[in-house]
């Protein structure tokens, strides 16, 4: 039921119009551009813009990937465990910012396949450290260049200067953040 400038009636008010206004862009009905609907300050939505292009990266991984036979979460754990062996299973569920129980099962899956291995901590009885095996080494490699691939298509036409721009400003920006978090922890402490 649309609404009056008061909140009643047969005439929709001002915030209606504006959330209503996507669907008189050019394009075919019904798909919505999720940036139109954001807040209108650019400070305000490129949080927002990044975390879609992170995901339309991913979406484009998962889509060049499809054929592996690994899901997303656990190329993600092949690929930390390749850069990083002997990660403690919370150190990297923490990483991938999972649960442990549901790394936990991830891992038990790769492990079934042989494609991780656990190997007890020795200095700690209770914790796994985690290593890839010899037979996941082909299907990294080929994740690799699964990855390369989009890496190509996604940034082959951006000058590389602007891509260099934007990792250091991204690195700054995760900086930043890192820091905000651990001030407001302590200030909540």
């Amino acid at each position: 039921m649309e609404r009056s400038a008061e909140g009643r009636g047969d005439q929709p008010i001002q915030s209606d119009m504006k959330l209503l206004s996507w669907w008189n862009l050019p394009g075919p009905k019904g798909l919505l551009n999720i940036s139109t609907l954001t807040m209108s300050l650019p400070m305000e939505t490129l949080p927002f813009e990044i975390g879609e292009t992170a995901h339309a990266l991913r979406k484009a991984f998962d889509r060049l990937a499809v054929g592996l036979g690994v899901t997303r979460t656990q190329w993600k754990v092949l690929f930390k465990l390749t850069r990083t062996p002997g990660l403690r299973q919370v150190e990297l569920a923490d990483m991938l910012d999972l649960e442990p129980i549901t790394l936990c099962r991830i891992v038990d899956r790769l492990e079934e396949g042989g494609l991780v291995e656990r190997v007890r901590d020795p200095e700690d009885r209770r914790a796994w450290r985690l290593h890839v095996t010899a037979k996941a080494r082909p299907l990294v490699e080929k994740l690799q260049g699964v990855g390369a691939k989009l890496v190509e298509q996604a940034f082959g036409d951006i000058d590389q200067a602007e891509i260099e721009i934007t990792r250091r400003v991204l690195g700054r920006v995760r900086e930043n953040a890192g820091r905000a978090g651990a001030v407001k922890k302590a200030s909540n402490e």
